[in-house]
């Protein structure tokens, strides 16, 4: 194979832009082009505002970009100059037919597949950088084969990203490891080394991992497999806490100081979101009923279940203190993205807050810093969330200042840990709130004890606090 000088990346989304960016910042020898049939997407990418929020991304992209990086819409262009195509397309989850609510949708990566076969000419090594199903790549290979001319040699890679949205950029740059998988035959080993190259140019090789195909695809499926059920792990112990009167920080902190165990990701909270989590899991049980391994299908099941279970939980907490009822109540949402420093709803559990707070009949007034106020709107009105979208629209009010969002409110809810919640005037937002003042941190981040000395009735997860009743919280205007 030859050396890498032109790279193609299929899909302009939370994978390619990053991915790519970082490529063309650390390669400035090789011309990185990212395409999508979107050209709203595009043209963010090529304007000051770009489609997604990263710390760090906007300067590596200003860096790059009209240099060696470039966004475009012409497909079939970046294809055929290129040596190496990323397919960076979406992987959703099914809604419908076999597989529904579980199986990966390669309908996108089907799509891009047999568009490199249309236009290919001569050696590509293309590779599937999406989360997908084990033997995907398998499939990929298949439908190249079955329309590849005689001009044409492709090799088909596994590398996939092992990044985190709020630090892509700082995990691109310092990656724990890099995965590349690839044919057991002498042509996929020099595809290998050609891509182990390009990322040799910042990673050190110790770190650049070397499978075959399928090992490389089911452990990115294993990994974010093995984070949710940490996280489903400790949120589990999160009810016993609240139950008995322990601390789920002081819990975590005990038991990630073992070192058998480690301290990441034993961080309770309202549960985990994001495009990966669920999906990679779910997908995990749809492999492992497909290959008769009920057990094993059963098993990781029960961490999205605990998931859905912490979701509900804490809304319920949040019905329960509010004397059983919300409806017509107005309740503060802050945050709505699933995680802080990124403006990525997908499986937000604010979403799943809300949703079950609107099955209420709670009136609802959501900030968020990043996310736009469309976009909260598309998610609260998916068919999955409301089977109403008139009603969304009555119930909902998007904010773009916090202060105005708390104003009046019965209750405020923390739903994402963004840094700013920490440092709001809450001497002036509980002025400004319905008496008995309610907060209900679904993060863990407030200062607790100062909330409760203002006068705030104080619910946590993984934490049963006293609460020091007064008259004068009994004679406010709660209504």
């Amino acid at each position: 194979m030859t050396t890498i000088r032109k790279i193609c990346c299929i899909g302009a989304g939370y994978v390619g832009g990053p991915t790519c960016s970082v490529i063309a910042y650390k390669c400035p020898d090789i011309q990185v082009t990212v395409v999508d049939l979107s050209q709203s997407r595009i043209d963010a990418w090529n304007s000051d505002q770009l489609p997604i929020f990263e710390p760090g991304l906007q300067d590596l992209v200003e860096n790059c970009r009209g240099r060696n990086l470039f966004f475009s819409t012409n497909v079939d262009k970046a294809i055929k100059e290129a040596d190496l195509i990323f397919i960076c397309v979406n992987t959703p989850t099914k809604t419908f037919g076999v597989g529904k609510g579980r199986a990966a949708d390669l309908k996108y990566i089907e799509s891009a597949a047999r568009k490199i076969a249309d236009v290919a000419t001569g050696t590509k090594m293309v590779v599937e950088k999406s989360t997908v199903p084990v033997r995907a790549a398998e499939s990929i290979s298949r439908i190249l084969a079955a329309n590849t001319r005689e001009d044409m040699n492709i090799q088909v890679m596994s590398n996939p990203e092992f990044l985190a949205e709020g630090t892509a950029v700082k995990d691109l740059l310092n990656p724990d490891r890099v995965l590349i998988g690839g044919e057991e035959t002498e042509e996929g080993h020099k595809a290998v080394q050609a891509l182990t190259d390009v990322y040799a140019h910042w990673v050190p090789r110790e770190k650049i991992l070397t499978t075959n195909t399928w090992s490389s695809e089911l452990s990115k499926l294993a990994a974010n497999a093995f984070l949710a059920q940490r996280i489903s792990s400790i949120n589990s112990i999160s009810a016993v806490c609240e139950a008995t009167g322990a601390n789920v920080s002081e819990v975590a902190h005990a038991i990630g100081m073992d070192s058998r165990i480690g301290n990441k990701f034993l961080k309770a909270s309202v549960g985990f979101g994001g495009s990966c989590f669920q999906k990679d899991v779910l997908n995990l049980v749809y492999l492992c009923e497909a290959l008769n391994l009920p057990e094993v299908a059963a098993y990781w099941q029960e961490v999205i279940n605990m998931n859905d279970y912490q979701r509900r939980r804490f809304t319920n907490r949040i019905i329960e203190c509010l004397f059983n009822t919300v409806t017509g109540k107005k309740i503060a949402i802050l945050g709505f993205a699933f995680k802080k420093d990124t403006g990525d709803t997908r499986e937000s559990s604010s979403i799943y807050v809300c949703k079950y707070l609107m099955d209420e009949g709670a009136h609802l007034h959501i900030y968020d810093p990043q996310v736009k106020k469309e976009q909260i709107l598309y998610d609260l009105k998916q068919p999955i969330i409301s089977d109403d979208p008139d009603r969304v629209e009555k119930l909902v009010t998007i904010e773009t200042d916090p202060y105005k969002a708390l104003e009046g409110t019965h209750a405020l809810v923390v739903c994402t840990e963004w840094d700013e919640f920490v440092a709001y005037d809450y001497e002036r937002i509980y002025s400004s709130m319905l008496k008995p003042a309610f907060v209900f941190d679904g993060r863990m981040i407030l200062d607790h004890a100062a909330l409760q000395e203002m006068g705030f009735q104080v619910e946590v997860i993984g934490k049963k606090i006293k609460k020091p009743f007064s008259n004068g919280n009994l004679n406010g205007n709660e209504r």
